[in-house]
């Protein structure tokens, strides 16, 4: 069931992708899955803690160059970084991507959030250095993607809402967008994202269209993974049925129980505006004290529903070698 074209795109042995995973990525992760074959991407807070963010574009775009030469150190494969701009007048993109360019990154992830997010000489920019694009919006669509595709992505990631994370506004599994997009696009493959956990999954994506994977939630619980091992516990334990889901900005979020994810289910039951539920979330702060800090009282635990599949603590390696196919 092999097909190469991600893999020639990106010069990596296996067409599987990490997700950015923003806090929960650092160096050791992403320099793991690339030297296993696929490619591991730094998310926008890789490496970080809260005594070491930051909170100016410019800090915040030298850490990110910190924990790239800390990957080149642990790896001569390609690897990416995630890049989420939000308007022409962001002023965080210029300084990430001039750190990418100077670093020579080799792709990017690029996290598109609606209208806007498509910007021609932003892809332009990125494809005169040579880096290349792997486009993924928070909310798939034939025409988001036919755009991408015309701006120049090298790669589309179909992400149905099987995923963890921030979710995409029309509930879509992964099994009806996948096809959906990969019948939109004209010469770049398409990545599955959302649910893929396994050999089963991976090879369901593939029969639907999709040319390799794009997975999250099944390298967290990694023995290279920096999450603490009572989050690996949790997901070792739990099914996408132990999920809680609930309205936020900009649309939907799910998080393993706690106290934090149950208030924010009760709040969105008693008619809670997204507005007042995303202040209580606390935003990627909420992710860090869950996920990183494995503080399910005052953060989430967010995942994709495919999590019944991890059953144990694998290598990055074991993980990568299965969703090959």
């Amino acid at each position: 069931m092999q097909n190469q074209r991600v893999s020639h795109i990106l010069g990596i042995e296996k067409n599987v992708i990490q997700g950015p995973l923003s806090w929960l990525t650092d160096a050791r992760l992403v320099a793991a899955v690339s030297n296993a074959g696929g490619m591991g991407v730094l998310g926008p807070n890789a490496g970080l803690t809260a005594e070491t963010a930051v909170s100016t574009p410019e800090a915040t775009a030298e850490k990110m160059r910190e924990e790239i030469r800390k990957t080149k150190m642990l790896t001569e494969k390609p690897f990416g970084v995630n890049l989420i701009p939000t308007a022409e007048n962001d002023i965080w993109t210029p300084s990430i991507v001039k750190v990418i360019t100077e670093e020579a990154v080799h792709a990017v992830v690029y996290t598109g959030y609606g209208e806007g997010s498509i910007i021609p000489a932003l892809f332009d920019e990125l494809k005169t250095a040579g880096i290349k694009i792997i486009y993924r919006d928070i909310n798939p669509s034939p025409e988001n993607t036919r755009d991408a595709e015309a701006a120049g992505a090298d790669i589309i990631v179909a992400t149905g809402f099987d995923e963890g994370g921030t979710l995409p506004g029309v509930a879509l599994g992964t099994f009806s967008i996948v096809p959906l997009i990969a019948d939109a696009v004209k010469n770049v493959p398409v990545l599955a994202a959302g649910g893929i956990t396994d050999h089963r999954t991976a090879r369901a994506a593939h029969a639907l269209g999709a040319q390799g994977v794009f997975a999250g939630s099944v390298f967290i619980s990694t023995l290279e993974s920096r999450v603490p091992q009572s989050v690996k516990d949790k997901i070792i334990a739990a099914n996408g049925l132990d999920m809680r889901l609930f309205r936020t900005l900009p649309d939907y979020y799910r998080s393993l129980p706690g106290k934090l994810a149950d208030k924010l289910v009760a709040l969105d039951k008693s008619g809670a505006s997204k507005e007042e539920l995303a202040k209580v979330m606390g935003g990627l702060r909420g992710l860090r004290l869950g996920m990183l800090e494995g503080n399910t009282d005052e953060g989430y635990i967010s995942l994709g529903t495919g999590i019944g599949s991890i059953r144990s603590v694998k290598s990055v390696a074991e993980v990568v070698a299965e969703l090959h196919v």
